[in-house]
């Protein structure tokens, strides 16, 4: 019996320590695709993706930078992405951040070899110009219960601190029952400054993150437009959802508005990935989530999307648990537990 899923492709910080090898591990009959991305990277002297997942040390320095990070993110999770079982049809596919550029790739609208020239020249700019920073704050409690008010009241304190003078921040990405903030040093210590820790580890910052999806990335938007033709882009084979939940439809899309919301409000706007996973789940109603490798950290941000939408009657972490333990609504490919469930 087929299983219906959305295919959710996740962003930077999820390639870490335990995922050194991850291509070699689990996509060992696909280097001659990598071997391909290897010659995208020499045309520029960069390091061979093949070398950076074969390396045998792992150092947050150098793999935690936008233009080591992003390539390996891109390879493994557009492998995993093409390594589902028989018996799954994928009905749409979304992504976090810079997640959704994976997504255009997974969906069809750019090959794999363009997929990975756009995500290996916006992590490269992001890298050289590293214009700000992130942040990590949750707005709800360990239990995933929607506060609506308390995210009223972060936002709020945001907005007093970017209109100090010096001071730059706002809203990066909408996260489940977190938020992503970005801005520069300045305003990223006064809210470290204002709000209290939070589960004893939040307000968390990001390593070698730049201030994403915020005005201070109008540099890198202006430079990726005049690397990147519109001509990369075509018709998607799949619907794909953005960062404001927008569906793009297979043969109904405008490849040049869909390359300018790439390199241009994808950039410098909120990224709104709780909204995407949430019309993935209203409009397609998918038996499955799955989320692509590497790294699981982006499975809980699903599952609070989803808690915070009231989806099959989940209103905290235990009812998603208790949903889960019955018959698994998310699957993260990254967790050796559950790969299985969703590969042939």
């Amino acid at each position: 019996m087929t299983r219906t899923a959305v295919v959710i492709c996740p962003g930077r910080g999820t390639y870490n320590k335990s995922e050194l090898g991850y291509l070699h591990r689990h996509h060992a009959d696909r280097m001659d695709l990598f071997r391909e991305f290897d010659v995208i990277r020499a045309e520029t002297g960069q390091e061979a993706v093949t070398e950076l997942d074969g390396a045998n040390r792992f150092s947050v320095a150098r793999y935690s930078r936008g233009d080591v990070a992003s390539p390996l993110i891109y390879a493994a999770s557009l492998a995993d992405a093409q390594a589902l079982a028989d018996d799954i049809e994928v009905v749409a596919v979304t992504g976090n951040s810079m997640g959704w550029y994976i997504s255009l790739a997974a969906a069809g609208a750019l090959s794999p070899e363009n997929g990975f020239r756009v995500v290996n020249t916006m992590g490269t700019l992001m890298q050289e110009h590293l214009i700000g920073g992130q942040l990590v704050y949750p707005f709800t409690a360990e239990d995933w219960a929607d506060d609506p008010a308390r995210k009223a009241e972060i936002l709020v304190d945001v907005a007093r601190i970017d209109a100090l003078p010096d001071h730059d921040l706002a809203l990066s990405i909408d996260l489940g029952g977190m938020v992503v903030l970005a801005g520069n040093e300045a305003g990223l210590k006064a809210f470290e400054a204002s709000q209290p820790v939070a589960q004893e580890r939040f307000p968390m910052r990001l390593a070698n993150h730049a201030a994403f999806h915020t005005r201070l990335q109008a540099p890198v938007a202006a430079e990726g437009r005049a690397r990147l033709p519109a001509g990369l882009f075509g018709q998607p084979d799949l619907p794909l959802i953005d960062g404001r939940g927008k569906i793009w439809w297979p043969w109904a899309t405008d490849t040049g508005a869909l390359w300018d919301y790439t390199l241009g409000h994808q950039v410098t706007e909120p990224y709104d990935f709780t909204r995407a996973v949430q019309t993935a789940a209203r409009e397609f109603a998918p038996d499955l989530f799955i989320v692509t490798g590497p790294g699981s950290t982006l499975g809980g941000a699903v599952a609070q999307s989803l808690v915070l939408a009231n989806w099959h009657g989940m209103s905290d972490k235990a009812g998603f648990r208790k949903r889960q333990d019955e018959s698994p609504l998310l699957v993260s490919m990254g967790r050796e537990d559950q790969r299985a469930l969703v590969t042939g």
